[in-house]
């Protein structure tokens, strides 16, 4: 037997998935174009974010025109992370998270790369400290890492793309650090 969908919700998955992938391409919270200091890294896993950190941690002076320091950037990321334990502190309906949120995660996956407004605050998140020094937030991301990695109850609903299982949720956390760090490299 041949599955049929009804005229009006397929009329609406078709809006949902056009609107969606309409969103992932241009990024889900503002639109950023590529610049050229985009360097469009891919990370798979957190084992491959880590390896960047490190090196990035490693280099001398980063240079980047994203607006948020170095470490404002650490703090976010580190928050991103944090939230998949705790919860975030507010979410998009579940409408959303059902439909746009779902199929921009799933456009990035298949693409291999997230792209998001860079200076996009977590919603309601605590505001990132303006300090200059990157040491106390690398040690905080990489202790969200560690602390993801051993996790071992449920995961918190991610506040678009919904409920998500370990493996994609890591997938997620992979793609959102690589955009990120794709904003800084060494200074030469």
């Amino acid at each position: 037997m041949k599955n049929k969908i009804d005229p009006p919700r397929r009329a609406f998955m078709i809006a949902a998935t056009g609107a969606a992938t309409a969103l992932a391409a241009g990024g889900m919270a503002g639109c950023q174009s590529a610049s050229t200091d985009d360097r469009q890294l891919r990370f798979a896993s957190l084992a491959a974010a880590e390896q960047e950190l490190a090196r990035l941690a490693q280099a001398g002076e980063l240079a980047s025109n994203a607006a948020w320091s170095w470490a404002q950037t650490l703090s976010h990321c580190a928050q991103s992370i944090e939230f998949s334990m705790s919860g975030f502190p507010q979410e998009k309906s579940a409408l959303f998270q059902r439909t746009v949120g779902s199929a921009a995660l799933g456009v990035f996956s298949w693409r291999g790369r997230m792209t998001h407004d860079l200076a996009e605050p977590i919603p309601g998140a605590p505001s990132l400290a303006a300090a200059n020094e990157p040491a106390p937030a690398l040690e905080r991301l990489r202790a969200a890492i560690a602390a993801f990695r051993a996790w071992s109850g449920p995961l918190r609903p991610h506040f678009a793309y919904g409920t998500l299982d370990k493996k994609d949720y890591e997938l997620a956390h992979a793609m959102h650090l690589a955009n990120h760090f794709s904003a800084f490299h060494e200074k030469v």
